[in-house]
């Protein structure tokens, strides 16, 4: 993609890169849109390399993402309805989910608390992307319905492995011959 300067709509939540710190762009700023991966938006915004999530983009002049979940009637969280949700999250250098590559371990549910708890890993220990993934995970899967609070667990053991990743993920990545 072509780099492009853009004027904010809207303030706009973002995350630093690759730090994963929280950071509001208010309304009519110049930023520089660099990237546009797997849903969601890097800029460049007063020397900082920021995230903004697909669901924002609105603020950007780009079409949204939508993240429409059927809100159960039991009070409870859907466990699919979070799968579902981590399938929108895409790795930031190769354009294909957290659940295809084989990065996300377990999910678990309280559902008194309204907790849900993830157990995921990363494709290298040392990822710097890895606080970004994580807010990523923090913010898609709190959009599910009945969702209080999200705990990523960043876990190593066993390590990734690219065996992990589905086949339709081995396929996309060019990894089968």
């Amino acid at each position: 993609m072509k780099q492009k300067m853009v004027v904010t709509e809207r303030e706009v939540r973002s995350r630093k890169v690759p730090s994963g710190e929280k950071v509001i762009i208010p309304g009519g700023e110049f930023v520089n849109l660099t990237q546009d991966l797997g849903g969601n938006y890097t800029v460049t915004w007063r020397g900082n390399m920021l995230r903004i999530d697909g669901t924002d983009a609105d603020a950007i002049g780009r079409k949204p993402q939508e993240l429409d979940f059927e809100v159960p009637a039991d009070g409870k969280i859907a466990e699919q309805q979070v799968w579902d949700a981590l399938e929108t999250i895409y790795d930031p250098e190769i354009p294909i989910n957290l659940v295809s590559l084989g990065l996300i371990y377990a999910v678990k549910l309280d559902q008194e608390q309204g907790a849900v708890t993830i157990d995921m890993t990363l494709t290298a220990p040392g990822c710097g992307m890895g606080p970004v993934l994580v807010g990523d995970v923090e913010y898609r899967v709190g959009l599910v319905p009945h969702v209080k609070s999200v705990k990523v667990e960043l876990v190593f053991d066993p390590p990734w492995s690219r065996e992990m990743m589905s086949e339709e993920a081995q396929l996309e990545a060019g990894l089968f011959f």
